[in-house]
């Protein structure tokens, strides 16, 4: 975030520095409000840049078995250019390589789902999936793991048709 708010100070300093020296060569042509318009035009590119480019970033340094399982994108007021381009402000990600079956449960999977959000940590959660009753539980306290691999004590939430943790997490294990 420091890093995102120095880069913004940057453009803004550059944009009205850009047209300063434009004007410098022009002779003084252009109106003395110009380079704070710049500079005011560039810091606002430079943060819609850095909005939807945190996604693609984030998703580019997740380590291998590591798998966006579902998105999250946002439009607002404030930000009237995202009803023409949603941004992604969230995701789910699926660790695909930790992924955990019970010889006795072959339906069951348990994998480690972690939540990311543009301007909040990372949390991670262990999910219980159940493949063939498409349903799904986070392992929280209170969950114990029986003799053969049955669950007791789990909040299970049946999923709509097709979604994408429980598919994620089915079609890798």
């Amino acid at each position: 975030m420091f890093l995102e708010l120095i880069a913004t100070f940057v453009a803004g300093i550059a944009g009205a520095g850009l047209v300063m020296l434009i004007n410098h060569v022009l002779g003084g042509r252009l109106p003395r409000w110009f380079a704070p318009v710049a500079a005011g035009l560039a810091m606002l590119l430079t943060t819609i840049s850095s909005e939807y480019s945190w996604f693609e970033r984030t998703k580019d340094t997740l380590p291998d078995g590591v798998i966006v399982a579902q998105t999250v994108e946002s439009k607002a007021f404030y930000r009237p250019w995202t009803y023409l381009y949603p941004i992604t402000e969230r995701f789910v990600a699926i660790d695909t390589a930790t992924i955990q079956r019970h010889p006795d449960q072959p339906d069951m999977r348990l994998a480690n789902a972690y939540f990311f959000g543009r301007w909040a940590p990372v949390n991670r959660l262990p999910v219980l999936t159940d493949c063939q009753t498409s349903r799904r539980a986070a392992l929280t306290d209170g969950i114990t793991f029986e003799d053969g691999g049955t669950i007791s004590g789990a909040q299970w939430v049946t999923a709509s048709e097709g979604d994408q943790i429980i598919t994620t997490i089915c079609g890798a294990g």
